[in-house]
């Protein structure tokens, strides 16, 4: 058979939850990805554990030029949704930081288990299949290395071109440009900054060391774990905020967070330590002096100035930089920019200006929060495109 009700590009999150959503309501299905193994990116994930949702997950926790689109699938989709699937197919979880939910069984047997149900439900999966064209406005035509299919609808689930080693391409971004959809520019999100030259000495000092941070850009906050990396700063606090940077914006860091440096000077006041030696009891040992010049480092801490002080605070609460460029897509969990919403029905995925072409996952111009969120979000677009095929 190579004439379907529906063909899905792309055997990731969101086109197996849309192919075992369509299937199982009686559609037939066809799967197509170059890839010889299903959902690459979901056997990765939370270094393997698979962080598959978050219970906070609502709009607040993704970047899109239209913040009102993810509304409808996400109210017709909860982690509970998620939850029971696992529960289905025994696979269990357990609660961490900040409504983040993991597998217990490992990442591998979610991206099973996705594969399996597709089957079960009568969805046919061409892995291994490069492709080589698409044409038509429905009937689709889909060239693969290994012949062609066709289908009364398409659903482009192809991702982005983030994390390549897992398989990612642009190819997604190509056919939404061949069938005239308009594209927000693609960068790297939830990825780490690349500190300037000049800068990099404090890096090469510090790399490997991590600690509680607040990091602020682009009129965002977040507070997690900082760690710095030879060439700059990543962990959660930074991959979260890299979300909101663009090029030639300043990165501000409080690296007490949650405490008062002037109150802390204040109740060591008749100290005769070094100012350097006092901070490392709050900070890692070799910070302070990469933050601040010689002579205050070294001042005792009775002899502090007024002006010492606020300086101190300045460069500790508010230390500023400007980076110099991410570390780039292949070192990016997600992709943000994609296919423009206003493309896109919010309530089906469906494109407005070509009936029977459908659009979901990280193709999309929707990028989720650190935590579970874009794993989240492939999923509740899948079933929005699944129940409305």
């Amino acid at each position: 058979m190579n004439r379907y009700d529906v063909i899905i590009l792309g055997a990731g999150a969101s086109g197996l939850w849309c192919a075992m959503t369509a299937a199982g309501r009686g559609l037939s299905v066809a799967v197509v990805d170059h890839g010889a193994k299903t959902a690459r990116k979901v056997r990765i994930s939370g270094g393997g554990r698979c962080n598959f949702t978050n219970l906070n997950a609502g709009p607040a926790h993704y970047v899109c030029a239209n913040p009102h689109f993810v509304k409808s699938a996400l109210a017709r989709f909860s982690p509970w949704d998620v939850v029971g699937f696992l529960g289905e197919n025994g696979i269990s979880y357990e609660e961490r930081d900040h409504g983040q939910l993991f597998t217990l069984e490992g990442a591998g047997r979610v991206a099973g288990a996705l594969q399996e149900r597709c089957t079960r439900a009568g969805a046919e999966l061409f892995l291994g299949r490069p492709i080589t064209g698409v044409s038509g406005k429905g009937p689709f035509h889909v060239r693969t290395t290994r012949g062609e299919l066709n289908g009364d609808k398409l659903v482009l689930a192809l991702g982005g071109p983030s994390w390549s080693q897992a398989g990612a391409t642009d190819f997604g971004f190509q056919l939404a440009r061949q069938y005239g959809l308009k594209l927000v520019p693609a960068h790297p999100g939830l990825v780490p900054l690349v500190f300037p030259r000049n800068r990099q000495p404090l890096c090469a000092e510090m790399a490997g060391n991590a600690l509680p941070a607040t990091v602020e850009t682009g009129g965002a906050r977040f507070t997690d774990p900082l760690l710095f990396t030879h060439r700059g700063i990543s962990g959660p606090a930074v991959l979260q905020a890299s979300n909101y940077w663009r090029e030639g914006q300043p990165v501000v860091i409080d690296f007490l967070p949650g405490m008062s440096l002037e109150d802390f000077l204040a109740e060591n006041r008749a100290s005769n330590a070094q100012l350097r030696n006092l901070l490392a009891r709050i900070l890692p040992k070799r910070l302070p002096p990469l933050l601040l010049d010689p002579h205050l480092a070294e001042t005792q801490v009775s002899q502090l100035s007024k002006q010492h002080i606020e300086t101190a605070c300045e460069r500790i609460h508010r230390f500023t930089i400007t980076p110099s460029a991410t570390e780039g897509l292949d070192k990016a969990e997600v992709c943000l920019g994609g296919v423009d919403t206003d493309h896109i029905s919010s309530k089906t995925m469906e494109t407005r200006d070509i009936p029977g072409l459908y659009v979901i996952g990280e193709t999309l111009d929707v990028t989720g929060h650190l935590g579970g969120f874009n794993l989240h979000w492939a999923f509740a677009s899948g079933q929005a495109c699944g129940m409305a095929l």
